[in-house]
């Protein structure tokens, strides 16, 4: 039967019904049947020793920051992260996130759809893209999709030859539209959640306008699940982390970021980045 009603998340759907899980706790306990939807999902992409990484798939960071297994999902959306998206566990970020719509947008960029709550499902970002959930026509669940990653919507990573070198996917003055579709703008898959015009007004980080302008894409600062280990100059708040395939170390310095003075220490498209002594509302400093 086909489905008209989904339960509040984190609840598995019912299309998903009597199937067996695996617990966020440790990895390994089978839950069956699952209750949540994230557990089935954890039959894969969790301990699991068959994951691979292919360039099939679509592209895939490597991140400054991250656990032994970055394959492995569990330890990115714990509740002992730094920061996360709320799959595993309610958001429990102390900072605000003016950027945060009231609802998701469906596919055509504009209608509302579910209420944005303290959970999000896995299918939120990973989905058919033309699914029945976000207002389109075909299945719920990532079952296909046009875009890489199974992704619901388009949303492009940066790129470079190597490390530090100039980005080779730059869209200038991008489309920040949420639209699904070939018809979406290269993070309408964050537009889905976010408004990008809030983050373009600089409401959560001075720099966002700039880089957005420029084309530089979330993926380039932001990993998309959570973090799934520590590090002393990467702290993962707010998702804060860097592709090392994107950005390289500026000189003898680690790459790291702070959040109170917004800067980095680090080499991106060509331009060095030197962390601030203070907050500064200028011009960062950004050396050839």
């Amino acid at each position: 039967m086909r489905v008209a009603s989904f339960a509040a998340p984190p609840a598995i759907r019912s299309s998903q019904g009597q199937v067996m899980g695996i617990s966020s706790t440790d990895g390994k306990t089978v839950v069956n049947p699952a209750s949540n939807q994230y557990e089935n999902c954890l039959r894969c992409h969790g301990t699991s020793t068959g994951k691979l990484a292919k360039a099939i798939y679509g592209y895939l960071p490597v991140w400054a920051v991250a656990a032994n297994d970055p394959l492995n999902i569990i330890p990115q959306f714990a509740l002992v992260a730094t920061s996360s998206h709320p799959v595993f566990h309610d958001s429990n970020s102390p900072y605000p996130q003016p950027s945060l719509r009231a609802n998701m947008l469906n596919f055509d960029g504009v209608t509302v759809g579910r209420s944005m709550g303290v959970r999000i499902l896995c299918t939120d970002c990973h989905n058919s893209d033309d699914n029945r959930e976000s207002g389109g026509a075909g299945p719920s669940g990532p079952h296909g999709s046009i875009f890489p990653h199974i992704f619901e919507r388009r949303y492009e990573f940066s790129q470079a030859g190597a490390p530090g070198t100039a980005i080779t996917n730059l869209f200038p003055n991008p489309s920040l539209s949420a639209q699904g579709g070939t018809s979406g703008g290269p993070y309408a898959l964050c537009a889905k959640c976010h408004d990008l015009n809030k983050i373009l007004n600089n409401s959560s980080f001075s720099e966002h306008a700039r880089h957005i302008q420029d084309g530089f894409s979330c993926s380039a600062c932001h990993t998309g699940h959570g973090m799934g280990a520590q590090s002393g100059t990467i702290s993962g708040q707010r998702l804060v982390n860097f592709d090392l395939k994107v950005v390289a170390p500026n000189g003898a310095v680690p790459i790291s970021y702070n959040r109170t003075t917004n800067s980095c220490s680090l080499v991106c498209h060509n331009y060095s980045h030197q962390l601030q002594a203070t907050v500064t509302t200028g011009t960062p400093v950004r050396r050839r």
